[in-house]
């Protein structure tokens, strides 16, 4: 066999642990991989508490989040933007529809598109997730000024796919801060 064989089966793979740490090198940048894996870990352990109490999980958390900033979003639209299948998104969708977080309404121009809206319920769930995330971020930029808010929004937009960033609801003026 020839390549580069990492995968767990690989009858060369020599079995012996190896005792360092690996670390930087091959243009690897193991400490923004690292900071965003604990980043996202605290990011979204407040929201994770919340809707163990609703019996929902992440993907619950992802739909009432994009209902919630693009009311009248379609489900083909709600697919695309979360980038998951039909199957994946059928039964989120059914329980966030059955627990009236979420309605769907026939599409005014096409009937056959189904149009997702938040309810009161849905609104009220999307707010109590994002408070604490948005609390976190505040805490984060509380040293910071408007250029480091911009260099990170930079920074974040610059890891969404070239051809995906359409997809980014239009930057708004931060809650608290004020315009201009």
């Amino acid at each position: 066999m020839t390549g580069d064989m990492t995968t767990a089966n690989a009858p060369d793979r020599n079995t012996e642990p190896i005792r360092d740490a690996l670390s930087a090198g091959d243009d690897i940048d193991f400490t923004i991989i690292e900071l965003l894996f604990f980043a996202y870990r605290d990011f979204i352990s407040d929201p994770d508490q919340i809707l163990a109490q609703y019996g929902f999980g992440r993907a619950h958390h992802r739909v009432v989040h994009f209902v919630n900033r693009r009311p009248g979003l379609t489900v083909a639209e709600l697919l695309d933007v979360l980038k998951i299948t039909k199957q994946s998104l059928a039964r989120v969708l059914k329980q966030l529809l059955d627990t009236g977080h979420i309605v769907q309404v026939q599409g005014a121009r096409d009937r056959r598109q189904r149009e997702l809206y938040p309810t009161a319920r849905g609104r009220a769930l999307a707010v109590a997730l994002a408070a604490p995330q948005s609390r976190r971020i505040a805490d984060a930029f509380a040293d910071a000024g408007a250029r480091d808010r911009a260099a990170v929004e930079r920074f974040l937009t610059g890891m969404v796919d070239p051809e995906l960033r359409e997809q980014i609801a239009p930057v708004s003026q931060p809650a608290g801060q004020p315009a201009g």
